[in-house]
């Protein structure tokens, strides 16, 4: 009898033990959750500081300000555009005017050496097999 006595009570430690450290995960689980939330809520309190600080910077009535006193722009004269005369001379040709233009001439020997039936331009079609 004593032995049935003495696993009875070992069993009651041994569950009362597995039920304390139950216990003690599901509080630090809850801990940990409350932290989150706690993060989650800090975080969200720093976004919409950020977002409301955004919103003054970005205020038009602000932006036109800062433009008016740091961008001193003044409308556009007619006098500042400058006449064709002072223009400056167009550069020398090349090649003489009589001759064909050089890299006119290498397009057309390419298009030439190329066989419209078989390139496709950026893959070669397989060799039908007869």
């Amino acid at each position: 009898m004593r032995i049935i006595h003495l696993l009875v009570i070992g069993a009651l430690i041994f569950a009362a033990a597995y039920v304390y450290r139950i216990k003690m995960d599901s509080t630090a689980r809850t801990e940990k959750v409350l932290r989150l939330h706690a993060e989650i809520r800090e975080q969200r309190d720093a976004i919409a500081s950020l977002r409301s600080e955004w919103a003054k910077l970005d205020a038009p009535l602000r932006l036109q300000g800062l433009a008016e006193r740091h961008l001193p722009l003044k409308p556009i004269n007619a006098t500042q555009y400058d006449s064709l005369k002072t223009l400056p001379e167009r550069p020398p040709r090349l090649f003489r005017p009589g001759e064909p233009d050089p890299i006119g001439s290498m397009i057309n020997t390419i298009e030439a050496a190329s066989d419209a039936d078989t390139v496709t331009g950026s893959v070669p079609q397989p060799e039908d097999k007869q």
